[in-house]
Parts: C-alpha cells; sequence; structure tokens
C-alpha cells in the first residue's frame, strides 16, 4: 500500500512539473508570437500602380476609402484633422471631387502608412487631386525628401494659393488689432514668413499659429504658419516665464492668428521673438 502511494506522489510532483515547464516554454515564445501578429496586423491587398478604383467614403480632406472599405491616404498635401479650422471645407470639397467616382492610384515611393492606408497620389478625370486642394487653399504642401514625384507642380501650387489668399487656408480675414498697431507702437507691422529679413530689429509680426508644442524643457514653441521643421517663423516662451501666460500655452494659442512684439532672433537658420509677458502678444478679433 505504502508502495503505491509513493509511486502516485511521484507521479503527481513529475506532472506537476511537467506542466510548469509546459507553460514555462509557453510563456518564453509568447511574445515573439505577438511580435509577428503585430508585423502581420496591416495586411493589404496588391495595389498595382495606375489601379483605377471607385471612391465609397471621405474621412476627411486628405483621406477616403475605396471599394472594399480600404483607407488611401492623398500623397503630396496635409488637410486640417478634425476640429480644425479648414476641415470641413476641406472634407466637402474632396467629397464634390471624387465620391463616387472612379479614380486612378499612383504609387509613390511607399506603399502604405503606419494606420494601414495605401499612400498615392490620385487622379480623377485627369485632375491631380493633390494639385487641386492646393490651388483652392484648403491644404498645405507635404512633400516627403524621398519622393520628388510631383514636388514642383505641388509647391507651386502652394506658392500660387498663398500668394493669391486662396480658400480657407490662406483667405484674408479682417483682424481688428487694438494695442500692436503701427500707429500705437511705432513698430513696423511685418508678416510671419518675411520675419527673417528683420534679424536684430524689433518690430510686430503677424500670423496665423498652426502648432504648438512643448518640449522637455517645459520651453513652449508657437510655430507660425507651417508647422515644424517647416515653420516661418517661432514664438518662444521659457519656463521660467510661462506663469504670465495662459495654461497650456501650447494649444491654447494654436490655430489662431496673433501679433507678436519683439526683437527678431535667429535660432538654427529659423527666425523668432521670446515672449516674456503677454503684452507682447495679441489675438487678432
Amino acid at each position: 500500500m505504502g508502495i503505491f502511494f509513493e509511486k502516485k506522489w511521484k507521479f503527481l510532483i513529475f506532472l506537476f512539473l511537467g506542466i510548469v515547464f509546459g507553460w514555462g516554454i509557453y510563456f518564453s515564445l509568447k511574445p515573439i508570437n505577438f511580435q509577428k501578429e503585430e508585423r502581420e496586423e496591416c495586411r493589404l491587398p496588391d495595389l498595382p500602380d495606375g489601379t483605377e478604383k471607385i471612391v465609397t467614403k471621405i474621412v476627411d480632406g486628405d483621406t477616403f476609402l475605396i471599394e472594399g472599405g480600404y483607407s488611401v491616404r492623398v500623397l503630396g498635401v496635409d488637410a486640417d484633422e478634425k476640429d480644425h479650422p479648414c476641415y470641413e471645407a476641406a472634407k466637402i470639397f474632396l467629397e464634390n471631387l471624387i465620391l463616387g467616382k472612379k479614380v486612378r492610384l499612383e504609387k509613390g515611393r511607399e506603399e502604405k502608412d503606419k494606420y494601414c492606408r495605401y499612400l498615392r497620389y490620385v487622379f480623377v478625370e485627369g485632375k491631380n487631386v493633390s494639385l487641386e486642394l492646393l490651388k483652392n487653399g484648403l491644404a498645405v504642401a507635404r512633400v516627403s525628401p524621398s519622393d520628388l514625384k510631383y514636388k514642383p507642380e505641388i509647391v507651386q501650387a502652394e506658392r500660387e494659393a498663398k500668394e493669391k489668399k486662396i480658400g480657407c487656408k490662406w483667405g484674408e480675414k479682417n483682424f481688428f488689432w487694438q494695442n500692436l498697431t503701427k500707429e500705437k507702437t511705432g513698430l513696423e507691422v511685418v508678416e510671419a514668413c518675411q520675419a527673417e529679413k528683420y534679424y536684430g530689429k524689433e518690430v510686430i509680426v503677424e500670423g496665423m499659429v498652426v502648432k504648438g508644442y512643448r518640449s522637455k524643457t517645459n520651453t513652449v514653441f508657437l510655430n507660425f504658419e507651417r508647422e515644424y521643421p517647416n515653420q516661418c517663423f517661432t514664438a518662444v516662451i521659457f519656463h521660467s516665464r510661462q506663469g504670465n501666460f495662459p495654461p497650456s500655452s501650447e494649444t491654447f494659442y494654436e490655430n489662431k492668428k496673433l501679433r507678436v512684439r519683439g526683437v527678431v532672433k535667429e535660432y538654427k537658420g529659423k527666425p523668432e521673438i521670446i515672449l516674456e509677458n503677454p503684452s507682447q502678444v495679441e489675438e487678432g478679433k
């Protein structure tokens, strides 16, 4: 009887150790499986260069769905996301231009992005959709350094829209300025994209804050007219002075037309003004 129980306990011990060992192997291999699953998560069918597809839904001003439910991101441009000023205008324009129509999809340098979207230059009825968005002032140019396809046309289309002040992005709006004016300060008012001509001079710089950013050193950067690193001008608020300004200044001033006063300095080839007190800033009304 004793021998029977002794064998039974030995069997149970070996069984327990076997289970523990098996689970150890399973969990040691599992991360590799997860990595494999992550790599295979975005599986898009092959879409040959020049493929024509019907557009079934517009997501925003630069993204849409084609038959099969696959997402396409228009190359060469960047339109506003939801809750930004030109989102609706760009989306409606794209709907009128391509929704329900057959479009031709041309490849760029890359096949897809991290959001599992095809990256394509898009053509409808012989028109380059990127150029149409830019010409109508509904998007900004976004060209990868490694993708030079259509770059001259894209850059030119944006330049002309800005010069002619066309559309939601560049169209003129009559802003009222109460304090930071030439009459009250005696200072010249210059556009943000012209600020580089005034290094070392005290002026008033006017422009749209398109993106704010808070760095790891808790410095706030307000980038005018274009996002970093292509910004025309930057207003900088160091940590020691942020108590003088609204909380979360990096988002508070986004998408607002501002005038900032100060001496224009150069930093890494770009013009900037250091903001120390609120009297240096005025929002257009």
